[in-house]
């Protein structure tokens, strides 16, 4: 079915990555590219200027290595780790790298989530292509 498949993952334990990576599978076509991602909040200034030179970058290799653990028994998962804020990050990833569909791992909405909107509805509204959304 798909071709580019991009699965945003996070770190939080309420999200179900696992079963994200396998509908990525079920859904791919044969030969299909699927991107495990997961996006570092960028630190604010304020509080950057205090870290030592080139720290961001190391964090996100160090990111990169335990994204790479976590999802090492997936076959043919690449792994990438961008800066940004979560939702926005995802969708201009999709939109630059030519994913045509996006599985994302969500929680059961809360409360504030019907004010404030979590990452999955910011992608679901502003992906430009098909989103999945796995509960």
């Amino acid at each position: 079915m798909y071709k580019n498949i991009l699965v945003p993952i996070t770190f939080d334990e309420t999200r179900d990555s696992k079963t994200a990576l396998e509908i990525a599978h079920a859904i791919s076509d044969e030969g299909a590219k699927i991107t495990a991602l997961h996006v570092v909040e960028e630190i604010p200034s304020y509080v950057a200027q205090y870290l030592p030179e080139g720290q961001m970058t190391e964090n996100v290799h160090e990111i990169e290595k335990i994204l790479a653990e976590k999802i090492a028994n997936e076959v043919g998962v690449d792994v990438k780790v961008v800066q940004g804020h979560a939702g926005h990050s995802i969708v201009d990833y999709a939109a630059k790298n030519g994913v045509d569909c996006i599985v994302v791992a969500s929680h059961r909405p809360g409360f504030q989530d019907y004010f404030l909107g979590s990452t999955a509805a910011r992608v679901v509204r502003h992906a430009p292509c098909s989103v999945h959304v796995v509960r």
